[in-house]
């Protein structure tokens, strides 16, 4: 019997195709994995093929952190997808083809990952160094898609220290022998990730030689950013300050002078997945500016500013951040709605998976909570970094709490429309949505269903879905 299980079946044609515009030796059918990592040229084209897949739509081209906006408080869901509609209700169910669709494709990522870092040790003419970095390029590649994962498809660690079921580790190299996997724990897949980041960290470089690979290819800094935000959602306030400072410490991040950022590739882009009309638009469904802008800019608009988050900028007037919107309507509905990727046409915006402000906001975060009164550098990042540059002035906070929530509340409007608010709402224990009992912390459907197909195909899963599916 033919059993199809598709996060570990992994034919070389479909590997290629990823990286087909890299990679032009012979029909896509007629290469061998032999021939992939046959020279470093070649190795370099299957490293970026893994690079492209997270250009997927159902990865980084937006519609994970969509469905993450749509579970929490920062925008409205006023489009036409059924599945998307059942998300936002937190009504769905094992066999919502979205979230099939994100299942798939971040394996997908992790199996090519896997690809690369058991084939380059071998590849001839390839440099000890070069080989070093390019299995630490795939290791933080896979250790960004597990992440992914288990925040959508598990309950944060802050429900059950972390002991909850996560999703399946896949480490190993498919050669063709089909393996059931059950799920591991939250606390297994944050251990794997942690290991992967480590790993990488020393072989990766702090810059490349162009700006769009410095920004878009992983670097020590990307490493330890990205550990900084596994620490802090396990509250490892410590590791948080060691791993933000060890970003900035790489020298060539800073904060922009202001936003006009996006899609730039600069001090302000610690990791950002390069984009073109050709990249983004391939699956035909758009990208961050197919959902967040107006029809008549040519998006969907799909998901506008939510009322709540219109009256959190119209709180303090002058904030820059609330000129990042457009206006426009949907059903003769006016709306605001986001205008940070602009390009709702060819969907050519970068996706800023971190930016430099992240990793401040981390910091100060850590930091405040490390200090049982106001710490001193928080309330600095606080004021003279993320307000100054927003046009507001200094916030005064006279205790612990009230700190906490003002970086909160600053993360809020400048990360929103990233895919932070979710996570962010969660791992501090609130409602999703304001007296909704199915999003509260912890409620079943405030995380996603394990597809039915790979509960279906993998006795290994059975028993192991999510409560309440």
């Amino acid at each position: 019997m033919k059993i199809r299980y598709i996060y570990l079946t992994f034919a070389m044609l479909v590997f290629l195709s990823a990286c087909e515009k890299k990679l032009d030796l012979l029909p896509q059918q007629d290469l061998t994995e032999e021939l992939v990592f046959s020279s470093p040229e070649t190795t370099l084209s299957a490293l970026r093929g893994v690079y492209s897949t997270t250009q997927t739509l159902e990865f980084y081209g937006s519609m994970p952190q969509v469905i993450a906006d749509y579970m929490a408080d920062n925008v409205d869901f006023i489009g036409t997808f059924p599945t998307l509609q059942q998300l936002n209700d937190f009504a769905s169910v094992s066999t919502n083809s979205s979230v099939y669709d994100v299942w798939e494709i971040h394996y997908q990522v992790i199996t090519r990952a896997n690809k690369v870092i058991a084939n380059v040790p071998n590849v001839e003419g390839l440099s000890d160094e070069l080989k070093a970095q390019y299995i630490a390029e795939a290791k933080f590649l896979r250790a960004l898609a597990y992440f992914q994962l288990v925040n959508f498809f598990a309950q944060p660690f802050q429900v059950s220290n972390g002991n909850n079921l996560g999703v399946p580790l896949v480490m190993e190299d498919f050669t063709g022998e089909v393996t059931y996997p059950s799920r591991s724990s939250l606390n297994e897949v944050h251990a794997q990730i942690l290991k992967d980041l480590e790993e990488a960290v020393p072989a990766l470089p702090s810059s490349y030689e162009s700006a769009s690979d410095t920004r878009g290819r992983a670097t020590k800094g990307a490493a330890y950013a990205l550990l900084s935000r596994l620490y802090l959602y396990r509250e490892e306030w410590a590791q948080v300050v060691e791993a933000a400072n060890n970003t900035l410490e790489q020298g060539i991040y800073d904060l922009a002078a202001d936003f006009s950022f996006y899609n730039g590739n600069t001090s302000e882009d610690v990791f950002t997945i390069q984009n073109s009309a050709t990249d983004n638009g391939r699956t035909g469904a758009g990208g961050w500016a197919s959902y967040y802008m107006p029809a008549s800019a040519g998006g969907r608009g799909d998901a506008p500013f939510s009322q709540s988050l219109i009256q959190a900028f119209e709180a303090e007037p002058g904030d820059k951040r609330f000129n990042l919107k457009i206006e426009g309507q949907t059903a003769g509905i006016d709306y605001f709605f986001n205008n940070k990727f602009p390009d709702a046409v060819n969907n050519s915006d970068n996706s800023p998976v971190i930016r430099t402000t992240e990793v401040y906001l981390n910091l100060a975060e850590a930091l405040a909570h490390l200090s049982t009164t106001p710490d001193v550098q928080a309330i600095d990042i606080l004021n003279n970094r993320i307000r100054r540059r927003a046009g507001l002035g200094p916030k005064s906070v006279l205790t612990q709490n009230e700190l906490i929530n003002a970086l909160l509340l600053e993360r809020r409007k400048e990360l929103a429309f990233e895919g932070h608010r979710r996570m962010d709402m969660l791992r501090n224990r609130q409602n999703l949505r304001g007296g909704q009992a199915s999003a509260a912390f912890g409620a079943p459907k405030t995380i996603l269903p394990i597809p039915q197909r790979e509960i279906d195909n993998n006795p290994s899963l059975q028993g192991q879905q999510n409560e309440g599916y």
